[in-house]
């Protein structure tokens, strides 16, 4: 099951990080179909968010097509992002995961090695702007 992890000096609003975390697990093959979403009282528990806040995300996720609300039952994803070959496990994977290590043992915190990772990506995706 997936944990949020909630920054709050990220600048991003706390339902999209949801959003973004969700996407980004069953990008990575992290969440499949099937698999059910933790509940708002979970997510709340663990994170000190507003239970709205969870609410809000989990209709965004529902309303691009990835999770379902079953009354009673609760969250459950709908769709698979993930392409076969981009698993945790793959080469880029292991590659990226040992130079973020590396990043890390260096010195560099982790807002640096987020910012240096994004300021690539940027330049490597300029026309991405607005993508999902």
């Amino acid at each position: 099951m997936i944990e949020y992890r909630i920054d709050r000096r990220a600048g991003v609003a706390t339902y999209l990080q949801i959003v973004q975390q969700t996407r980004q697990a069953l990008l990575l093959g992290r969440l499949h179909v099937g698999d059910q979403l933790p509940t708002a009282r979970e997510v709340v528990a663990s994170t000190a968010i507003n239970p709205n806040t969870v609410l809000k995300a989990y209709r965004e996720l529902e309303r691009e097509g990835l999770v379902q609300a079953r009354a009673g039952a609760g969250t459950f994803v709908t769709r698979d992002l993930a392409r076969e070959e981009s698993d945790q496990h793959s080469a880029l994977g292991a590659e990226l995961g040992a130079w973020v290590e590396k990043a890390r043992r260096s010195g560099l915190a982790r807002h640096e090695t987020e910012a240096l990772m994004k300021a690539w990506t940027d330049q490597a995706y300029p026309d991405a702007e607005g993508i999902r």
